[in-house]
């Protein structure tokens, strides 16, 4: 019959269906001769090229050496397709809040006396005590001298950023000199002692500048307690131990600036590099002081 002819035509080695050929062949033989087929990009023949695809047609730019500034001006903006912007690259600065600190006897009222008196569009804000008034000092100029039931109505009319008692009298910053000025477009500063810069950076965080006021040396700064003659010995020995544990607070200020005796003018110099320095970063301080309340 055919069938059994056909059959009988089959060596019978290779009856197994793994051997239907002589040599066995790796099932994954097609795939690592497999080659991608990678699309045939076409690619530019130069940079310039690019550029006069770019150059919208009919454009033209002539000749820089022989060209009149305006003429070459016009064609450059032709060849660009819009008119070039006059208004500033730089983004506008916006106004910093500066929290100058530092230990009795550093500086601080000097430092600030002469920094407004040089640079522009800077305001100091005057805070308002309950001590007495000092020979020298000015009212509304230097603090404003209240009492302490004017001080603590103050307080319970919700006036103040930020308050303290210090050495048995109270310190605190009115919250409507910096709304003021500060619309006005004016770099706020801010007199404390180290209790109250503590207490405005946890209101005010890192949207403010801190600075830590030094003198030269821990002697030169006990001298100049002394020299100030305002104290008793009780209260000298209180301000001397309060201002050598003041000093380990440094490491919580963004810059420290030493006043050193006779350099006053080097000590604002650095004060206003820091100031131009925060004015000219690419990502600014914002201040984060709510200004209604």
């Amino acid at each position: 019959m055919l069938i059994r002819r056909l059959y009988t035509t089959i060596p019978q080695s290779s009856l197994n269906p793994f051997f239907l050929t002589k040599k066995p062949t790796n099932p994954f033989h097609i795939i690592t001769q497999f080659t991608p087929k990678i699309p045939n990009f076409q690619t530019p023949k130069s940079i310039s090229s690019m550029s006069e695809n770019r150059r919208p047609a009919g454009a033209q730019i002539p000749a820089v050496e022989t060209a009149d500034r305006t003429e070459l001006y016009r064609a450059l903006e032709s060849s660009m397709g819009s008119s070039f912007s006059s208004e500033p690259l730089a983004p506008s600065s916006r106004p910093l809040v500066i929290v100058i600190s530092g230990p009795s006897g550093v500086g601080k009222d000097c430092l600030i006396k002469c920094l407004t008196e040089v640079r522009k569009n800077i305001h100091f804000v005057v805070t308002a005590t309950s001590r007495a008034m000092r020979p020298g000092e000015v009212h509304g100029k230097d603090y404003f001298f209240v009492s302490k039931e004017e001080f603590l109505t103050m307080v319970e009319n919700d006036e103040l950023l930020e308050y303290a008692l210090v050495y048995g009298d109270y310190k605190g910053i009115p919250k409507q000199q910096i709304r003021d000025y500060m619309a006005k477009g004016y770099d706020i500063v801010l007199r404390v002692d180290i209790q109250g810069a503590s207490t405005l950076r946890k209101i005010l965080g890192d949207s403010a500048v801190f600075v830590f006021l030094v003198a030269e040396s821990e002697s030169e700064l006990v001298m100049r307690l002394i020299d100030r003659k305002t104290e008793s010995k009780e209260s000298l020995m209180v301000r001397v131990a309060t201002a050598r544990e003041e000093l380990k607070q440094m490491k919580n200020f963004d810059y420290v600036v030493v006043n050193a005796e006779g350099k006053l003018e080097s000590c604002v110099k650095m004060m206003e590099a820091i100031i131009d320095a925060e004015k000219a970063k690419v990502v600014q301080r914002r201040v984060m002081l709510d200004y209604e309340s």
